[in-house]
């Protein structure tokens, strides 16, 4: 069984920056398709990032794209999100995700995509 928890999650203010990150224990770590993903409330969970088990392949959504930067660590067994030019758009519930299966080479942006999930952690961006 994977387990995900997040850290990182706070409150800042708008163009300020904010790294998130997520550790995750059991499975091998090296073979996961990660992602980020984040949620208001009364809305759908939405795609952020996401890096490919091989090669390090990564994907963003366009609202995040050109200021956050997803990267992962196989020694630590952490993925990062470091998010820069915070604006209160931005505010939500951050969670991380893994897959364990699949092709090694896929940057995946579907919640069906997943099968383990964080606990999430809160980032709140004032303006």
């Amino acid at each position: 069984q994977v387990q995900l928890v997040e850290s990182g999650g706070g409150l800042v203010q708008a163009g300020d920056s904010l790294t998130l990150s997520c550790a995750a224990s059991g499975g091998t770590f090296s073979s996961y398709a990660l992602g980020w993903f984040r949620q208001t409330p009364g809305k759908e969970r939405e795609f952020v990032a996401a890096i490919s088990a091989g090669r390090g392949y990564k994907y963003y959504s366009d609202s995040v794209k050109g200021r956050f930067t997803i990267y992962r660590d196989n020694a630590k067994n952490t993925v990062t999100l470091q998010m820069n030019s915070l604006k209160p758009e931005d505010t939500a519930v951050y969670y991380c995700a893994a897959r364990g299966s699949g092709s090694r080479y896929l940057t995946l942006t579907l919640l069906k995509d997943y099968d383990y999930w964080g606990q999430g952690t809160q980032v709140t961006v004032s303006s």
